[in-house]
């Protein structure tokens, strides 16, 4: 059985926090509020898994109100999601993820993206895709106050 799933991610943009993208630390003056490391690209991806099996979303397993959680680095969320997916039989197929974010230009850093998630996630590098769009300077991201990421999986279950 093949099933789709999707995520959606979308941080704010502030001083004084590293941006952590696709669990890669990308040099910039800004990074992501967040709970955890705030890493949009990570936290959409572990989403879109999630969702494909039926187990939920993030807050599920990694809840913002537990303190374990705080600061903690997203390739740790993508290795207990990977270990959920095993759990359940489940293989990934592919999965696509797109970055939003005015700045900092992200495409010197994308392969180390891919190769950082799949990594965490124990799958091939060429079963995922990581690619970045700006907002065409509409709206809070586009105005470089947040970064947002969208992914989508597919999964085959036994």
């Amino acid at each position: 059985m093949l099933r789709i799933g999707q995520g959606y991610d979308i941080h704010r943009l502030v001083a004084g926090r590293p941006l952590r993208l696709g669990c890669v630390e990308v040099p910039f003056e800004l990074g992501a509020l967040g709970h955890s490391d705030g890493d949009a690209a990570a936290h959409a991806l572990c989403d879109a898994l999630l969702g494909a099996v039926g187990l939920g979303d993030m807050g599920t397993f990694f809840p913002s109100s537990d303190p374990r959680w705080k600061d903690a680095d997203s390739a740790l969320f993508l290795r207990e999601v990977g270990g959920r997916l095993f759990a359940v039989g489940a293989t990934v197929v592919n999965a696509d993820v797109t970055v939003v974010i005015e700045k900092p230009p992200l495409s010197n850093h994308l392969e180390a993206m891919r190769h950082a998630m799949a990594t965490a996630l124990g799958i091939e590098e060429r079963q995922l895709s990581v690619k970045v769009k700006s907002n065409d300077g509409i709206g809070p991201i586009g105005e470089g106050k947040a970064v947002a990421a969208l992914a989508v999986a597919l999964v085959e279950l036994p």
